[in-house]
């Protein structure tokens, strides 16, 4: 079964760090483009973070650079977002998108909380 399952988030202080893990089962991400997206309540999904697939490349929202890293782990299957100097703006749940070719698939989302 094809699938990506995101995990790692939960409840922070701001400026505080998270770091969330997106596993690929049922395919091999080396050929996938991967990125980040995030959903706050009332407001359209926006993309965060991508990274091409030999990680030679990525790209951030303005909002987040400087505080987050994206990476891969081909090896693992996994990509990662490091999220660092978290702002209760930062709150939403995220997901991860995989794209090659024809093939686009989606996470079922991680919920990321930033709050005192």
């Amino acid at each position: 079964q094809v699938q990506l399952v995101e995990s790692g988030g939960g409840l922070v202080q701001p400026g505080g760090s998270l770091r969330l893990s997106c596993v690929a089962s049922g395919f091999t991400l080396d050929y996938y483009a991967v990125g980040w997206f995030r959903q706050a309540p009332g407001k359209e999904r926006e993309g965060v973070s991508c990274i091409t697939s030999s990680g030679g490349s990525t790209v951030y929202a303005d909002s987040v650079k400087g505080r987050f890293t994206i990476s891969r782990d081909n090896a693992k299957n996994t990509v990662y977002l490091q999220m660092n100097s978290l702002k209760p703006e930062d709150t939403a749940v995220y997901y991860c998108n995989a794209r090659y070719n024809n093939n686009n698939y989606w996470g079922q989302g991680t919920q990321v909380t930033v709050s005192s």
